[in-house]
């Protein structure tokens, strides 16, 4: 039996990749970089936000005075369109960029595909488009009511099922960027969701995983791992009637998680009126739990993946949503994936065990008393 309290490898088997675990660096004294904490000062509206309702945002078009979710396209989209309808994406944020960078935008054509010699390419098209969860400026996900939570989950399952609806769009995939110190480059809460024409790189490698373990054993891969952290317990976080948190056996980032449903669903328009409510409950706990951990307004970028929206049936893929805070000692000081990491594989400090076990230790009631 290997003694996890020193260095070993775990085998991350969703990607195929190793993590080299170093529990003893803990110890380290920290001289380095340290972080400042996120103001909880925020207000509920902020007339410079370009996000808050009513407010304008670049290139001129303004919000309405919305009352719940609201969602647009970006307006410095990474993806754009068919070729056709370029400039009728570009028109919002054309005059901006062209006055700072006039040789940005031009008539150049798109590329070309490339699939012969050791150079490749392939153009790429997609949607781009923000979801605000609430009107109001100061509502982090542990910090909104449940009803309010409900309608972001139901809001995700829409644009899953429209954006994957349309002819060329392959992958759809939904993530929130929390705080500046993961880039966030507005502080209203809200997400972002890509429709791609391919599946991108780490859902793809998911994708064969699973599609390679459902050959083998007539099973869905997730499920069975799923069912191996309830027989341990030692990584789970908390849990409700259909969903379950827990900190994967092959985490990189210190308090790394996962959420996943207790049945084999494939993408989140297929959940349940049920299961939606206890996402937004199993949510809300996790995110308040994060909170708590170092009372602060814990930074994450959180993604879902769910399957294609093209192809087979997929019944092997079972959704989950992927949790990577980059937090490690305090509010303060966070993990830096460099050296090691850029150059050889993954390492992290804290077993995944610990972290669970921190995680667990937290109130569910948050530390502000904020959100009920």
């Amino acid at each position: 039996m290997i003694d996890t309290q020193w260095p070993h490898r775990r085998y991350n088997l969703l990607v195929d990749e190793w993590v080299l675990c170093s529990p003893q660096r803990t110890y380290r004294p920290w001289q380095g970089q340290v972080e400042p904490v996120e103001s909880i000062g925020v207000p509920q509206y902020d007339p410079g936000c370009y996000l808050c309702p009513g407010n304008e945002r670049a290139g001129s078009a303004r919000n309405p005075q919305y009352t719940s979710t609201f969602i647009f396209d970006n307006d410095f989209s990474a993806l754009l369109p068919d070729p056709a309808q370029t400039e009728r994406v570009l028109h919002c944020s054309s005059s901006t960029l062209n006055s700072e960078f006039p040789d940005l935008i031009h008539d150049a054509p798109p590329p070309r595909d490339e699939q012969t010699g050791l150079l490749r390419m392939h153009a790429e098209h997609g949607i781009c488009r923000v979801i605000c969860f609430s009107p109001r400026h100061d509502l982090t996900i542990p910090c909104m009511d449940l009803k309010a939570l409900q309608a972001v989950v139901d809001a995700w399952a829409g644009q899953v099922l429209s954006l994957g609806a349309k002819e060329f769009v392959g992958y759809v995939q939904v993530f929130e960027n929390k705080g500046t110190i993961m880039g966030c480059s507005n502080l209203h809460p809200h997400c972002q969701v890509w429709a791609t024409e391919r599946i991108p790189t780490l859902p793809a490698r998911k994708l064969k995983a699973m599609q390679n373990y459902f050959q083998s054993h007539h099973r869905d891969l997730v499920g069975d791992y799923l069912q191996e952290e309830c027989r341990s317990g030692d990584r789970l976080v908390c849990e409700n009637e259909h969903w379950l948190a827990l900190v994967p056996f092959w985490a990189y980032w210190p308090y790394e998680t996962m959420l996943i449903p207790r049945r084999r669903v494939p993408h989140i328009p297929e959940l349940t009126q049920e299961e939606r409510a206890a996402l937004a409950d199993i949510l809300k706990r996790l995110t308040t739990r994060y909170d708590n951990l170092f009372q602060c307004s814990f930074p994450y970028s959180m993604g879902w993946h769910g399957r294609p929206t093209v192809g087979n049936s997929y019944d092997y893929w079972r959704l989950h949503a992927v949790f990577y805070p980059p937090l490690l000692r305090s509010a303060t000081v966070r993990k830096f994936a460099v050296g090691y990491e850029l150059t050889g594989e993954p390492q992290r400090d804290i077993t995944a065990e610990m972290a669970a076990a921190r995680l667990r230790e937290m109130s569910e009631r948050h530390y502000l008393g904020a959100g009920g």
